[in-house]
């Protein structure tokens, strides 16, 4: 139908592609069985929703995708959007706040882009898989979602990429906001209502949105601070590995151990980036005056993983 918006679906792989021919088989299902065309061919209302383009990117689970995955992923979102309206794409829900929160930053458009997954296999009895997509387009042709970055959509809930989180390993509302909460919902008569917007630089105001695909990404792993964490792992980065940054998931509102802190003086010596973030899942971690000679970045309530996806793209934009 001409009228219709115009609306690719990109899928990734992840729960919402897996089956089990057992369908009360919640855990130990195959992810990757179902591609694109089956998700049309399960939930044929999408059809009434928009004029639907598919493209199969890959079908693996959200734990095997990576940086170069997502500079792939917004170059042919980028394209995509030249002559299409709005985005939908899924993916696994082990990383799917990464994908969406890359691709916030970076993505350089105002079209809807609306990420969603499933938390039961497309095969199980009550799957979540059948809502969450035909949800994301209803948001996805909504002119309200237009101008709010890339959104996740899920369980009824529709929530910025700043803000949400996957909080739990099984449950249907395992996406959440702690700190701001979602951006809107889709009511049961099927009316998207949207509340409030992220107010933060995102696509097309974001001072990553021109940054080009790299030959190689910094390597910043993540330092998971705990009672009795000593200095080891952190000068084993320094010896063994090309550091270029070090996100620490530090305790409380942003502590490390001493030992630990003693063997950041020594990152920082050689000029490499340190964010300091908390592992507690909600709540700003700000700069406090005993790690002023260390110099940490702070970046407000990031997640660790975020905070990594932040410093990744802030480390390639100094290359420029």
């Amino acid at each position: 139908m001409s009228d219709l918006p115009k609306i690719t679906l990109f899928a990734l792989g992840g729960t919402i592609s897996a089956h089990h021919p057992d369908r009360l088989e919640l855990c130990d299902y195959r992810s990757g069985h179902y591609s694109a065309a089956d998700f049309l061919s399960a939930v044929p209302e999408l059809s009434a929703l928009a004029n639907i383009d598919l493209v199969q990117l890959d079908n693996v689970t959200s734990t095997a995708i990576d940086s170069a995955d997502w500079f792939n992923l917004k170059e042919r979102v980028e394209q995509c959007l030249l002559e299409q309206d709005a985005v939908v794409i899924t993916q696994g829900t082990n990383t799917l706040e990464e994908t969406a929160f890359f691709l916030h930053l970076t993505l350089n458009t105002r079209k809807p882009v609306i990420i969603t997954g499933a938390q039961k296999p497309l095969s199980a009895l009550g799957s979540d898989a059948y809502f969450n997509l035909l949800n994301s387009f209803r948001v996805a042709a909504c002119p309200q979602a237009a101008g709010q970055g890339v959104l996740v959509v899920f369980n009824d809930k529709i929530y910025s990429a700043q803000d949400v989180s996957k909080t739990h390993t099984y449950h249907l509302e395992t996406f959440q906001a702690l700190n701001n909460g979602p951006v809107g919902r889709i009511e049961a008569n099927t009316q998207v209502h949207f509340m409030h917007s992220s107010l933060l630089p995102h696509t097309h105001s974001s001072p990553f949105r021109t940054i080009k695909t790299p030959r190689t990404a910094p390597y910043i792993p993540i330092i998971y601070s705990h009672a009795g964490a000593d200095q080891q792992l952190i000068e084993a980065l320094l010896a063994h590995t090309q550091l270029d940054g070090l996100v620490i998931a530090g305790t409380g509102a942003g502590r490390c151990s001493p030992l630990e802190e003693q063997a950041l003086h020594k990152v920082r010596d050689r000029g490499i980036p340190v964010v300091m973030t908390s592992r507690v899942g909600a709540g700003g971690v700000v700069p406090i005056e005993c790690y002023r000679e260390l110099d940490l970045l702070t970046l407000g309530d990031l997640s660790p993983q975020k905070a990594r996806i932040w410093l990744l793209l802030q480390l390639l934009k100094q290359r420029e």
